[in-house]
């Protein structure tokens, strides 16, 4: 989805259903310093606006339509090249809907690089598509995302648990009238002590 208007269009209906873990377990408004990883089009940004925020995305379409809407503050980046520019310190860190188009070495350390930025107190917290083992909708509809790289849960506990102390690892589903569509995961995790 490289044009912003698509990509809208597409994520309007479950971007804030996506979303339901982390508004449960945690309260948004504590955050102090916010790293929105992937961020697109700023599609999160508005729950951070108490907070020092920063959006990195690799789209320059996603970050001016961003700008344009909430201000300077995103950067783009290949988070696969690293994010250490946009400093440390980061209580909240957000990574929505992005490693399942990440192959699983780029994953890794991305996942390392995180985990160094983090304040003590800080946590990452992760969203992901999961490649579910029985067939199904929610199946078909992972294969035919255009991210790679859809994890079962199995694999996806595996690799956060190698960056990351798991606070929370809760699989969910997502969808549309009660029918799911999508397997989803939401991880919570600090930094390794």
């Amino acid at each position: 989805m490289e044009r912003v208007t698509a990509y809208r269009l597409w994520q309007a209906p479950f971007a804030e259903k996506k979303l339901a873990p982390l508004f449960r377990h945690n309260d948004l408004t504590a955050a102090r310093r916010v790293l929105d990883v992937g961020c697109g089009p700023g599609t999160n940004a508005r729950h951070f606006s108490h907070a020092d925020y920063v959006g990195v995305d690799n789209n320059p379409d996603y970050i001016a339509w961003a700008r344009r809407r909430y201000g300077e503050r995103f950067e783009v980046a290949d988070v696969r090249n690293g994010v250490a520019a946009v400093g440390a310190g980061f209580d909240f860190i957000l990574v929505n809907s992005l490693l399942h188009h990440i192959d699983t070495p780029d994953v890794r350390q991305i996942l390392s690089q995180l985990a160094n930025l983090l304040t003590d107190d800080g946590h990452v917290h992760i969203l992901d598509l999961v490649m579910p083992d029985r067939p199904g909708l929610p199946r078909l509809l992972a294969g035919w995302d255009r991210g790679d790289y859809p994890r079962p849960l199995g694999q996806w506990r595996d690799l956060f648990a190698e960056a990351l102390d798991p606070i929370l690892f809760e699989p969910y589903p997502l969808g549309a009238f009660r029918f799911p569509i999508w397997s989803m995961v939401y991880f919570k995790g600090k930094r390794k002590r």
